[in-house]
């Protein structure tokens, strides 16, 4: 599981040190995946499971199917494996940094089965807006349980 968010600097070969903890989420697989987000201008990633996870969410469309070739092209054919090194790190595609304006520090957030890297203020700026999106949706929740819990039938004593 990835959890958490770290602050890390690229070195000048585009290098990060992997947290601790994101290389035990992946183990014994020795290394991540990585593509450019679709839901977010930065780099997602994970491990098997996430790689999995993608593929069967891309086998629900049929073959032809533009968003299965959409999905396909955005996700499969822009995913690189990664692989750790002696120190624990990874080295990011060069496009990858281009594409996302990622040359000094990153800041790298656990997503339970997956991650991002985003450039460190952009993400700061990226995580006020979910917060604000967040507590909204938690207001929304509440307001809903009344009513869900009104609509459903309760049980009479026995």
């Amino acid at each position: 599981m990835f959890i958490s968010t770290f602050e890390k600097q690229l070195d000048a070969k585009r290098r990060i040190v992997a947290p601790q903890e994101f290389r035990q989420a992946v183990a014994p697989f020795d290394g991540l995946f990585c593509f450019p987000s679709i839901e977010a201008d930065c780099i997602e990633g994970g491990g098997k499971a996430l790689f999995d996870e993608y593929a069967a969410l891309i086998e629900t469309f049929p073959l032809g199917d533009p968003m299965r070739t959409a999905l396909e092209t955005s996700i499969m054919g822009g995913m690189v494996q990664l692989s750790f090194d002696t120190a624990g790190r990874i080295t990011l595609p060069e496009s990858f940094c281009e594409m996302f304006g990622l040359a000094d520090w990153v800041s790298v957030v656990g997503l339970k089965n997956r991650f991002q890297i985003w450039p460190r203020e952009a993400f700061r700026a990226r995580l006020a807006e979910q917060r604000t999106l967040a507590r909204e949706a938690l207001i929304e929740h509440a307001r809903r349980r009344p009513a869900q819990a009104a609509a459903s039938p309760q049980a009479g004593p026995p």
